[in-house]
């Protein structure tokens, strides 16, 4: 099937019901059929669910959706995106161990390598940007993991994965990239080396600004029996779970397995079925509401770019992008809906466009139906200083558009009315300034 139709219909194909729509399996246990089962189960010599801390039937279909999608062996969904984050690299590192990062992230990610990951022992190493060349001088023989945003959240750089994920297995060390941006349908990174994927669905996949939810997709192409010592978790006997050697038992899925049984059994950051069930409307319609989106983005950057008010667009569609050849190479030319611009007046002009949308939401999130508008530097990444903004690629004038559905004039004029209140704003600011 081609993806339009797998994220349709992939991992479905009827209950004993014969329910046409993916049910909502809205309880917390399954009953066990004997204690022979029972024991085959939590030995992880059959599958089965039994508690759905671990796995239930609405989440499977959702994550065997998933992995069809991004081409991958497995998934694992979860409560949250920022989840998906921390139990992706959590699956990988002890203390004492570091990974090494390219610098654009989404905030909360920044904040978790910087800060959280550190109160846990493991070190993680902010490359000064996102060439290949840069992570490859970082990586030693206390890395575990190299992660990357495929299309950094809000700077908007393109990764050349095949690059990156050369050097991580020149390495040792598997590519961990988050999809979010791009989705499934515009890239998939496993085909371009990328060892583990991982969404936040709560943005494009979800789409309705409904559900919080994330995913994390196993390629089941990194040799982990082939670094022992690099990667204890996977070669020796698991004391968290009946002492399985996960990479003999699972040669083919042993990080995504592991995922599951230690990291979600253990942390217990599960996706409730009812927004499982949600994610799944969403993926439905994500082939359509994308390129609409992405038409609409197109308009509103082409428009920003003519307008004098407006200082600078960053918008990977215009061939004067940093990112414009990787666009071509990765995503076939497509270009997703996020794009920024700063306001001409700089930091106080853009804070004022922010504050006079009428139609664009104010939301700290993107890949909405609905167009939303944030000010990176006083919002999402407002607990970096001037250097780190610097380095993840954020001016204190930036404005990050997530375009959605709405008709493009009614956007255009929005955008139109809070460029003249930011101009206006700015004029009676700078007339009331004394002079001498």
């Amino acid at each position: 099937m081609r993806d339009q139709t797998i994220a349709i219909h992939g991992g479905y194909s009827g209950d004993s019901t014969g329910a046409a729509t993916v049910p909502i399996y809205q309880t917390v246990a399954h009953e066990l059929e004997s204690a022979e089962q029972a024991g085959q189960i939590f030995d992880l010599e059959a599958p089965g669910f039994h508690y759905n801390r671990i796995n239930n039937p609405t989440n499977d279909v959702l994550e065997q959706r998933m992995a069809a999608l991004e081409g991958g062996v497995g998934a694992l969904t979860v409560s949250s995106g920022a989840a998906a984050v921390y139990q992706s690299i959590r699956n990988l590192t002890t203390a004492g161990t570091n990974i090494v990062t390219t610098p654009q992230l989404y905030g909360a990610t920044h904040t978790l390598f910087a800060h959280g990951l550190a109160e846990e022992g493991i070190e993680t190493r902010f490359a000064a940007d996102d060439r290949a060349e840069s992570v490859a001088s970082l990586i030693d023989e206390g890395t575990r993991a190299v992660f990357c945003e495929s299309i950094g959240n809000p700077a908007g750089n393109v990764i050349d994965l095949e690059a990156l994920s050369a050097v991580a297995h020149a390495g040792g060390v598997p590519l961990v990239v988050d999809n979010t941006i791009a989705t499934p349908l515009l890239l998939k990174p496993i085909d371009h080396g990328a060892d583990v994927v991982i969404h936040s669905l709560t943005k494009f996949i979800g789409g309705h600004g409904t559900t919080l939810g994330g995913v994390i997709i196993d390629s089941g192409r990194f040799p982990w029996a082939d670094h022992p010592d690099r990667f204890p978790m996977f070669n020796r006997p698991e004391p968290a779970f009946h002492g399985v050697v996960y990479a003999e038992q699972f040669p083919d899925n042993a990080y995504i397995v592991r995922c599951r049984t230690v990291g979600l059994r253990n942390g217990g950051a599960t996706l409730a079925p009812f927004n499982a069930f949600l994610v799944l409307q969403g993926l439905e319609t994500l082939s359509v509401r994308l390129e609409r989106q992405m038409a609409n983005a197109a308009a509103v950057a082409a428009s920003l770019a003519d307008d004098p008010r407006v200082a600078w667009v960053g918008y990977a569609g215009f061939p004067d992008h940093p990112s414009h050849a990787l666009v071509q190479r990765y995503l076939g030319g497509r270009v997703p809906s996020i794009l920024t611009f700063g306001v001409a007046g700089g930091y106080e002009a853009s804070i004022a466009f922010f504050d006079s949308v009428k139609l664009f939401k104010r939301l700290l999130n993107m890949g909405d139906a609905k167009s939303l508008v944030v000010h990176p530097a006083s919002t999402t990444h407002r607990q970096l200083g001037s250097a780190d903004l610097a380095s993840v690629g954020i001016t204190p004038d930036m404005v990050r558009l997530s375009i959605g559905l709405e008709h493009i004039d009614d956007l255009l004029e929005d955008i139109d009315q809070a460029l003249t209140a930011a101009e206006q704003r700015s004029r009676a600011k700078r007339e009331t300034v004394p002079v001498g």
